[in-house]
């Protein structure tokens, strides 16, 4: 490629074709977003539901708690903000999801059937390649959290009845115990576990592996393979003086808690550490907290803000404030779109901000804290972007606190692991793995989610349990999965092509939330679409599967296309000013059966990132040498038993 080419381009491959899809690209279990939206858009909520739903055995969960790296992607983002893609799956799994009235069951059939992007682990592919009668063979799976569920869910789609081995009395793991039910409801979540438990697998609660119960008796007990799923749920120290006050807990501790329904000391002033998700659920829960208080009488809070006082009397706290090491820009709550509007919520509730701020120590009375003293940070990360804080001793402060929760990291307890086991442990504290397929380094024993990766956000777990299921098939099969992919392209009649009307202008709008005033303890804050939001929100999808399709041999070189388009995607350029990434001129030009005499003069290049898909250019054409044509594509295996 020449290094002083104008228009550096590549030609379309399959490749090319699927990476224009960004939502699917960025969703950890490759759901087809941009296809069930625009089944919204259209008004086939069910289609859209079977969907949606395919890939993602907690679909209705994802809908509500998402972090949604789907959203961070969307080329919706790069015109104004993106597609509200969790919110829209939050919508269509109220209608046909295990929580509505009348729950639509999952037909592996019907989802064959519809046009749409699928991967080799989406239920119509994972039925059609992978599907077997009871194979007689014992997967013990540690974990009934969301990597651990994925994965038995999976496994049993597959024919095998894997057990799952649960430390608490509770099935879901952090989704139950650590997500606050304000943000996911607890009925909902139970109904899609009873979906995956429906399917054959077993649950043993209270079953926690220890050094007397470990991998050792599981294997002595006819488990062929494990998968280790154990969740973090311990939360991390910190090492600063005074942390041994009472009243200093970490976050981990102070959802299970709430979420347990124990009643909790507050105060009445509340302070948290952290940016990430985690420390926005345990203060916003901190608001909504019963618990006892010295300062829960009513007349002291009417001298609040009138939003904040609201919800603050229900718990007698007056003040919840975030303190962060990082600053706004810094944060990892806010490099999300769903980041950006849990900010903005917390805010409406009167938690305050404080960035840029790290423990000196904390200040105690009577053996309990009563006061922070902070240290100013002038930044968090180095220029490679790993933690390296750097502190500025000038900027030093003290606030009052009667509750220090530290959300500033959790890790995984694996105190059942012995020698002999021979699971390796990375300096991190995680289990070491083959990043292809999830292996330890103990044969047959698997690991994913946090325990492998550290804390993950959900649909990363799911991803992870899902990833296992596959490796442990082929493990116990003794053989490893053929996959290849079809590629698909219909043409949509130039004449009847149309967007929505003035799609482009429609401004994102996030779901309706719950009153202030009506925020009690467990009411679900976010609430869903109606059925005409919905579609309008859904209008807003740039429709990533179509695609503008140049046939050269019919272009006349009448330059309308250019013309036309409205942010100038388009060019046509000499030939020369040329680099091409993934090919030479030499195969252009025996692609289209040229002779070397033949000059290739002029070439018609696209920049995709700008592209709304108007299909004026399409429209425009005289000779039909541009088209809309949908893409999509589906990745088949075969797999072959083992002896």
């Amino acid at each position: 490629m020449a290094d002083d080419a104008k228009y550096r381009v590549r030609i379309p491959d399959a490749d090319f074709f699927k990476g224009l899809i960004p939502c699917q690209a960025a969703c950890p279990v490759h759901t087809d977003a941009g296809r069930y939206v625009q089944l919204i858009a259209q008004g086939q909520f069910e289609q859209a539901y079977l969907t949606a739903s395919s890939p993602n055995p907690f679909a209705s969960v994802c809908g509500r708690v998402c972090a949604a790296p789907c959203e961070d992607r969307c080329r919706r983002g790069l015109v104004d903000k993106p597609v509200s893609i969790r919110a829209l799956k939050g919508f269509i799994c109220e209608l046909y999801g295990p929580e509505a009235p009348k729950p639509l069951a999952k037909d592996a059939s019907a989802i064959a059937s519809e046009p749409g992007n699928k991967v080799s682990w989406h239920l119509p592919m994972l039925t059609e390649s992978r599907k077997q009668a009871d194979r007689g063979k014992k997967v013990a799976v540690i974990g009934a959290g969301p990597a651990g569920l994925s994965c038995a869910h999976d496994l049993a789609v597959m024919g095998y009845k894997p057990t799952v081995f649960e430390a608490s009395n509770t099935i879901g793991g952090m989704m139950v115990l650590g997500i606050p039910e304000f943000r996911l409801n607890r009925d909902l979540l139970q109904r899609e576990i009873h979906t995956i438990i429906d399917l054959g697998v077993e649950i043993k609660l209270t079953t926690p592996l220890t050094r007397e119960f470990g991998i050792n008796e599981l294997r002595q007990q006819g488990f062929e393979a494990v998968f280790l799923a154990v969740g973090t749920q311990q939360g991390r120290d910190v090492q600063v003086e005074g942390s041994n006050l009472d009243g200093i807990v970490k976050a981990v501790d102070f959802l299970l808690n709430v979420n347990r329904g124990y009643k909790i000391t507050m105060g009445r002033r509340v302070v948290v550490i952290g940016g990430g998700f985690v420390a926005f659920d345990a203060a916003r829960a901190a608001l909504r907290t019963r618990g006892d208080s010295p300062v829960a009488d009513t007349e002291s809070t009417l001298h609040t803000a009138l939003d904040a006082a609201r919800a603050a009397r229900r718990a007698g706290v007056e003040e919840v404030r975030i303190v962060s090491l990082e600053s706004f820009a810094e944060m990892p709550v806010l490099r999300s779109q769903q980041g950006q509007e849990e900010f903005e919520e917390a805010q409406r509730e009167g938690i305050l901000f404080q960035p840029q701020r790290g423990m000196r120590r904390f200040i105690g009375e009577g053996g309990r804290v009563k006061a922070i003293e902070l240290i100013g940070v002038t930044r968090t990360y180095d220029d490679n972007g790993r933690f390296a804080p750097v502190y500025d001793p000038q900027i030093h402060e003290t606030i009052a606190a009667e509750l220090a929760i530290l959300a500033i990291g959790q890790r995984a307890d694996f105190s059942f692991l012995k020698p002999e086991n021979g699971v390796a442990l990375t300096p991190q504290g995680t289990v070491e793995i083959d990043a292809d397929t999830l292996a330890t380094s103990s044969p047959g024993i698997f690991a994913g989610g946090d325990a492998a990766f550290g804390p993950r956000n959900l649909i990363e777990a799911v991803a992870n349990g899902k990833h296992a299921a596959r490796s442990i098939d082929n493990y116990l099969r003794g053989k490893s999965a053929i996959s290849h992919t079809q590629i698909f392209f219909r043409k949509l009649p130039t004449r009847d092509y149309r967007m929505p009307e003035a799609y482009e202008k429609l401004p994102r709008e996030a779901p309706r939330t719950l009153p202030l005033d009506r925020r009690t303890g467990i009411s679900q804050v976010e609430l869903n679409y109606s059925a005409e939001e919905a579609r309008t929100q859904a209008e807003r999808c740039l429709s990533c599967h179509i695609q503008t399709i140049y046939d050269a041999e019919k272009c006349i070189l009448c330059n309308r296309c250019v013309d036309v388009c409205p942010n100038q995607c388009l060019k046509l350029v000499p030939v020369e000013d040329l680099g091409l990434e993934n090919t030479s001129l030499a195969l252009v030009r025996d692609h289209y059966g040229l002779d070397g005499a033949t000059q290739l003069q002029s070439a018609m290049i696209k920049d995709e990132s700008d592209c709304i898909r108007c299909g004026l250019c399409a429209i425009r054409c005289p000779t039909d040498a541009m088209t809309m044509e949908v893409f999509f594509y589906e990745e088949h295996e075969a797999v072959t038993a083992g002896n």
